[in-house]
């Protein structure tokens, strides 16, 4: 079940006359979430056809009037990576081609992320490749959820707005009055986001996994730099893909003698054997946002699904009042 949490910050919900020049699309990854943000604005999902030929192609035609409009695509990049992708690639040139007055790649999921430096020799940083991509495309701006890493923003030649799930993800573990709290940090690169995550939660402790990933999905936990005994550990992600590294991480917590563990993370990728790996009682909880659809083969008892829709809504207004973003996590 998807819970919607209260958004800390109040909305600025728009009138029936500012709906005007303002239209949202969804491509096929993740319609129930574009229909989410809809609801929040108040508006309606623009009508479109979207198929796929006999030997793979896509096909997008818009069908209503978008000339002069301020449209915004929904489409996480998430599997299928590459027909979701092109899917928004092609629906950003069909309103292009329709005179759109500025078209927003609205991305809760930012697929191809992970490569986003080289790290040995003649290698692609597809993170800049998909970037180029997009733009190239026709897009105007971005607005993008928990990027892998903040640089990516840097990889677009167009303005970007990333947004982050931390106030959904907060207002919920608020709700669970949780007493002597440690974040966690999965990994030295992510120590910036679960430091300005455990400030938000009254400047907790921070401890952080020192980890040597050895290949691809393929990780080694070493030790865990903090304190975390007696304490309840809670493990900060932008993402859970197989859930090797965030389990160790764990598991290793509940050796040093962590009380409860919960593990949060903005998007679920979960591609196998993440679930059988997440059910197996290491966790209280797994908190995750619904950027990207959970298939029912997905759920299992310690999941907790948060909706990140109003925040993607509010986000969208205030892009389209040309109002400030980063006032929203302040």
């Amino acid at each position: 079940m998807i819970r919607s949490a209260t958004l800390p910050f109040p909305p600025t919900l728009p009138s029936v006359a500012d709906h005007q020049r303002l239209r949202l699309f969804a491509g096929s990854a993740h319609v129930p979430l574009a229909e989410e943000v809809c609801r929040y604005l108040g508006l309606d999902l623009g009508p479109m056809v979207r198929k796929q030929f006999a030997d793979g192609e896509l096909y997008v035609q818009i069908q209503e009037s978008i000339r002069g409009c301020d449209v915004y695509l929904i489409q996480p990049t998430c599997y299928p990576v590459n027909d979701h992708l092109m899917e928004l690639m092609l629906m950003i040139d069909a309103c292009r081609r329709a005179s759109a007055r500025q078209i927003t790649a609205v991305l809760p999921y930012y697929g191809y992320a992970r490569a986003d430096r080289k790290t040995a020799g003649r290698e692609s940083i597809t993170a800049k490749l998909v970037a180029n991509l997009i733009t190239k495309s026709g897009a105007d701006r971005v607005l993008a959820m928990d990027l892998h890493s903040a640089q990516i923003q840097g990889y677009f030649d167009i303005p970007v707005d990333h947004v982050y799930a931390s106030p959904v993800l907060l207002d919920y573990l608020r709700t669970k009055d949780l007493s002597d709290l440690v974040v966690v940090s999965p990994d030295v690169g992510g120590v910036a986001r679960a430091r300005a995550f455990a400030k938000k939660l009254d400047d907790a402790p921070l401890a952080i996994i020192d980890k040597r990933r050895q290949a691809h999905n393929v990780a080694e936990v070493l030790n865990i730099i903090g304190d975390v005994k007696g304490k309840t550990a809670v493990l900060v992600d932008d993402m859970i893909d197989t859930a090797g590294t965030i389990c160790e991480g764990g598991r290793l917590l509940r050796q040093e003698g962590a009380s409860r563990v919960y593990a949060c993370a903005t998007h679920a990728v979960f591609s196998p054997p993440a679930v059988e790996r997440l059910s197996q009682g290491v966790f209280e909880e797994v908190i995750v946002t619904n950027t990207i659809p959970i298939a029912p083969e997905g759920q299992f008892e310690q999941l907790v699904v948060l909706s990140a829709a109003n925040l993607i809504g509010e986000a969208i207004w205030r892009i389209h009042e040309e109002s400030s973003v980063s006032i929203m996590f302040r």
